[in-house]
This record gives C-alpha cells, structure tokens and sequence, in this order.
C-alpha cells in the first residue's frame, strides 16, 4: 500500500492526466468462497468514476492526432451514460461542444451529470432502444459536420484496454496466481482489449465473459446486421429488455464481435434478472464498496466462477463504475430517504432534537 501522508506526485497538467492506474481490492470471505481469492479491479476510481474514462481519453486524443477531430469541433456520442459523461469531461477540458444522445430509460442522474458538464443531451424513446440512440447521434454528425465518436465501432475503443488495463492487471498481479479474469460487456472494449493482453501475457488465465441472460445475444449465435460503417442495421433478434444499465444494447458492438472472432473468451456466464441488485448490494453491505448494477453482475459471475474453480484459485473480477449514478433505478428502490423505525428508536433513546414523522 501506498504510504499515507506521501502525496500523489507532482501536480498535474489537467483532469485527464488522472485516469487509469486503478487499484485492485481483495474480497472478504463474507463474498468470497472459500479457498479462493476475488479482487477487484475498481474503475470508480477513474475521475468520472467509470471505465468509460479511458475509452473517451482515447478516442478523443486519437481523432486529434489523425486530424478528424477539428479545434472547436462539435463532438457526438450514443451512450448509455458512462461514456456520455466521460466524453463530456473530455470535451470540457479540450474545448469541444459536446452533445450526446441517451435512450430513455437510462438512469436521470447520467443526463443531469453529462449537462453539468455542459453537454447537451438529447433524449431518444424507448421504443428505439440502443439502435434509436445511435442513429440519432450518427443523423446528427451527418447533419450538422459534427465529429462522430463511434465508441461501438472505432479501435482506439479497445486498443486503450490494450495499453492500460491489461498491462495495469498483469504488472499488479506478478508473482501471483492469476487463473480467472471476469468481466461483462457493454461496448466489448475492455473485453476485447484487456482479454487480448492478458491472453498474451497471462496465457495460463482463462477469461470468463458475463452477459444478460435475458439478451443472451453471445449464446444466441445470430450476428448483427450492421451498415457500411459496422453500425447496427437493425435490432438483435435475441435481445430483451434487461435491468443491467450499461451492458448488452440491442445489437453486438462490432469492438466486441471483433474480440469474439479471436476466442479471446474461455466462458460465457449468463447473468440472472435480479442477481446483479442483490450483489451490489452486497458488495455495499459487506464490502464497503459502492458500485454500479453491472458491477453485481460481474462479481456474481466472479463468485459462482471460484466456487467451481480449483482450491486456491485467484480470480480478478472488473467492477467498472460507481453506485451513485444509480439514485433514481432499482438499484436504490428500496433505500429510504426518510428515517425508519429502527432509527427512529435510536433518534428517540436520548432526549434532544428528535425529528418525528
């Protein structure tokens, strides 16, 4: 551990200069099976507090350099709000207009978050689901001349996975065990990028993928129709609504197709309905560690991954955001704003400032 008290380092240039380099977190035995060992590879603490910071670190800085990304440029994204944010922190600190296209369902604190980062956001129905959000982005960067970030698309997606978060987990993990590496899927980047480094450095480690079971677009067999550009053409056929904001939009991302066609995967887990609430949970309640629904979904898949593994099997499971972009879903349904009996009770056992109801 880094000593407390020695500072950072020197200041920094600017915000984006803090990404990556997150740390990995061990898994009490209160989650962690028995005779196995979990840690965590936290993304929350990425500045905007997700994985999707590195990905609009680099595809902004990659357009810059190849000179499609002009200065002053409006940039546009579809997103479920990860990358949305991240994007807009990237464009605040260059300078770039940003709008970014969010479908409806999409938790209320993401749009709130993208516009304080002076984004522009524009909602599209339900009804058009994944596909709906990245037509509207692509009319637009059509439209108007706007720089178009295709964050489902474009290689510099998985090619900071690549550089960043595979180099950071096998560097971390060195004269370690490190058998097990879990993950789920919302663009497939980190899928795509940080598996290939790992199956290249760490060829002993098999890689366990996660997705919806309710979209079980993998397991389904079908490929995405996609247009010219490898954007979808239509809706997957084998795609249902489902509760994990930020994973598995109605199509396969053609950065997580490309990774697929690699068999950099040893594993395909699908994730059950309600599994993923109960586990952020979880991880809140005994972990101290507040993450994000797809977070549940990927320790779930890393916990039932160790107890079918091997006595003494390491497992690094991805947690890739933070829980507080998820206020307003199920995730919090049940958390009360007010105080309940029990604190009540306590409020009431000595006599001063006692709020009643």
């Amino acid at each position: 551990m880094t000593t407390r008290g020695k500072g950072f380092g020197p200041p920094l240039n600017n915000i984006s200069e803090t990404i990556g380099n997150t740390p990995m977190v061990k898994i009490s035995d209160r989650i962690c099976p028995e005779g196995r060992t979990i840690y965590a590879k936290c993304e929350f603490f990425n500045p905007l507090s997700s994985v999707k910071d590195r990905l609009a670190l680099s595809i902004i800085e990659a357009a810059e350099r190849d000179g499609s990304l002009k200065p002053g440029q409006t940039v546009v994204e579809a997103t479920s709000g990860n990358t949305g944010i991240a994007v807009a922190m990237m464009c605040a600190q260059r300078g770039y207009p940003c709008v970014i296209t969010m479908a409806e369902p999409f938790s209320i604190e993401r749009r709130k978050l993208m516009r304080m980062l002076g984004a522009k956001v524009i909602v599209t129905p339900k009804a058009g689901k994944g596909t709906g959000m990245v037509e509207k982005a692509k009319e637009l960067a059509e439209k108007h001349g706007w720089f178009l970030c295709h964050q489902f698309e474009t290689d510099a997606n998985w090619k900071i996975h690549f550089e960043t978060i595979g180099p950071e987990i096998c560097n971390d993990m060195k004269g370690m065990n490190f058998d097990y590496w879990v993950t789920g899927y919302g663009t497939g980047g980190t899928f795509h990028g940080a598996g290939k480094y790992i199956k290249e450095h760490s060829p002993g480690t098999k890689i366990i993928l996660a997705e919806p079971g309710a979209a079980n677009l993998i397991r389904s067999g079908i490929k995405t129709t996609r247009n010219d550009d490898g954007t979808p053409a239509s809706s997957h056929p084998a795609f249902k609504p489902h509760p994990i904001q930020g994973w598995t939009p109605d199509f396969i991302p053609l950065v997580l197709e490309k990774g697929l066609d690699q068999c950099i995967q040893d594993k395909v887990i699908d994730i059950p309905d309600d599994i993923a609430i109960q586990t952020s949970i979880a991880l809140a309640k005994n972990e101290g560690i507040l993450t994000g629904i797809s977070c549940g979904a990927t320790m779930w898949a890393a916990v039932e991954t160790a107890k079918n593994a091997p006595e003494g099997s390491v497992i690094v499971a991805m947690l890739p955001d933070t829980g507080e972009r998820y206020l307003s879903t199920p995730l919090f349904s049940e958390i009360l704003e007010e105080m309940n009996e029990e604190e009540l009770e306590i409020a009431r056992s000595t006599p001063s400032w006692i709020l009643e109801r």
